[in-house]
């Protein structure tokens, strides 16, 4: 019988989740390439059928439905596949060293017509290797040679088990390069530090991905920035027409946005993959060798300044957002005030022409008043005309005379009446 209530259905996904991707065990002297590739989710069903090409050439379990991670020996390699949120990771060990590093890549083993056709676009791509520290010196002009000739960045690392150098170039073969002296390490060490070192190299690549969107925007944005300057000025001065302001801040509030949104998820990405950079070098426990700078020096004085740049960019455009969501804000109270007074004014006239109608219409039920006493006044003569030709003896004159100013009380009353009416229902509606 369970000690508990049911699980949680995500609770098993979760506590495997910290258990997921585990670095690989690297026995010394090794060699490792590490391709990134950024895929988009059309390419997620080809890039599952890409890998198991590879594992049925090689007679290998193919990896489980809804894996986002596999791993396999393929004859003397082992590689491993992960698949993260934006990126795919292909890493590829091979055993022993040669006499010269970087001279036949753990990459260069599998079938070139496979890797070439990996699906997606490649972000970054790294070779290292690891040598015993014995083999060769740690003299930074004889390290040079390694790297084409470039300036060396390099560090010991892990208390002293390890010797890290690197040039962070992209080299002839497309891949940049990384080489461990080493001095002591564990499997399990070295497994770490080959991670380290490809997601280093791998999240230093997709943070900058920012950069040239941070590029593009600033000069727009400066534009933008000199007409709010000019509107702004404009509004205050309270030159040009109000709306027409307002259309125009509108504009700048659509481009505004519209940058936002498309550069919004690129600039989140860039603040936590440079975390995850600054993770990664912390985790290597540099110590400084004579003459070379440390990974975490070069990335303080290369890469930092341009993962600012970007920060900076999208800062810049959240405070453009707002400084036009507040000019707008200010224009519109203006605005709706010259409304409120062009009411107001309306409203004035309208009272003024009410009254003028109230007038004539008086004056129309005046006279309303007279025509019809006079046309029941005509009735009552021709009556009493008929009468007097019937043979009674009396003035028609005189009866219609008398009968005047009794039908004009009639009338008066009953057009007073119907008024009184009309404005009561008017009232109930």
């Amino acid at each position: 019988m369970p000690l508990f209530p049911p699980n949680h259905v995500e609770r098993l996904a979760m506590a495997e989740e910290v258990h997921a991707r585990p670095p690989e065990s690297v026995a010394v002297p090794a060699r490792a390439s590490y391709v990134a590739v950024l895929v988009d989710i059309d390419d997620r069903v080809r890039e599952r059928a890409h890998l198991e090409t590879l594992c049925r050439r090689f007679a290998q379990p193919l990896p489980p439905p809804g894996a986002t991670h596999h791993r396999g020996s393929f004859g003397a390699l082992r590689v491993k596949w992960e698949r993260h949120g934006e990126f795919s990771g292909y890493l590829i060990v091979a055993p022993g060293a040669t006499a010269h590093p970087f001279a036949e890549p753990a990459a260069a083993q599998l079938p070139a017509e496979w890797m070439s056709v990996i699906p997606g676009r490649t972000i970054a791509a790294v070779h290292v290797e690891f040598v015993p520290g014995v083999a060769l010196s740690s003299d930074a002009a004889a390290l040079s040679e390694h790297f084409a000739g470039h300036g060396v960045t390099g560090a010991s690392i892990a208390e002293g088990a390890a010797s890290v150098f690197t040039d962070f170039r992209i080299h002839d073969d497309g891949f940049s390069r990384c080489l461990v002296l080493d001095h002591g390490l564990t499997r399990g060490q070295a497994g770490r530090t080959l991670q380290r070192l490809v997601e280093i190299e791998a999240y230093r690549m997709l943070a900058l991905l920012a950069l040239p969107i941070a590029r593009r925007q600033a000069p727009r944005m400066l534009e933008i920035e000199r007409a709010l300057a000019l509107l702004t000025d404009g509004m205050a001065q309270g030159q040009g027409d109000d709306e027409a302001l307002l259309h125009e801040l509108t504009l700048l509030a659509a481009e505004v946005e519209s940058g936002l949104s498309a550069s919004q998820f690129r600039f989140g990405a860039c603040r936590a993959y440079h975390a995850l950079v600054t993770q990664r070098i912390a985790e290597l426990r540099e110590s400084r060798l004579s003459g070379l700078q440390t990974i975490e020096e070069f990335m303080a004085r290369r890469f930092n300044p341009a993962v600012a740049t970007c920060a900076t960019a999208e800062s810049r455009m959240h405070g453009l957002s707002e400084r036009i969501a507040r000019a707008s804000a200010l224009l519109s109270t203006r605005v709706d005030i010259a409304r409120e007074r062009q009411n107001q004014a309306l409203l004035a006239s309208m009272d003024r022409r009410a009254k003028l109608q109230l007038r004539l219409q008086q004056t129309v039920e005046g006279l309303s008043v007279a025509a019809i006493v006079y046309y029941l006044a005509g009735l009552v003569g021709y009556v009493a005309k008929g009468i007097k030709a019937g043979g009674l003896r009396f003035e028609p004159d005189l009866v219609v005379s008398i009968a005047v100013p009794v039908l004009a009380v009639v009338a008066f009353l009953a057009v007073r009446r119907a008024r009184r009416h009309a404005a009561e229902r008017e009232n109930v509606h």
